[in-house]
């Protein structure tokens, strides 16, 4: 099994920023792939940034520019660093893998970013 815990959300005023991480535990040597995904009150979570295995990124469009995403130097920790934040960012933010050992996907329970107008 495959454990992720998202941190470094809070509260913050329109054109602020905040850094996400999300850190992999359990059955992981390091992490390949990754997404990141919002869920704004009362939508459905939505996919806005990914890393993948060559460390390619690639955004959403209501993110791109403002976000970026990258693996930290301990193999088990992706980042997403939020500039600009805008009071539609607010939300529910999560990190997911999918695991090829398991065939399984995993979820973190999610950090709370609030942006205030």
């Amino acid at each position: 099994q495959v454990h992720l815990v998202e941190s470094g959300g809070g509260v913050v005023q329109a054109g602020g920023s905040l850094s996400l991480s999300c850190t992999a535990s359990g059955n992981i040597y390091s992490i390949k792939a990754l997404d990141w995904y919002h869920q704004a009150p009362g939508k459905q979570r939505e996919k806005v940034a990914s890393i993948t295995g060559d460390n390619t990124a690639v955004y959403s469009d209501t993110v791109r520019g403002r976000f970026t995403v990258f693996k930290g130097s301990d193999r088990n920790t992706v980042y997403l660093r939020m500039n600009n934040l805008k009071p539609e960012d607010t939300g529910v933010y999560y990190c997911t893998l999918y695991d090829m050992v398991d065939d399984e996907d995993y979820w973190g329970p999610g950090t709370q970013v609030t942006v205030s107008s």
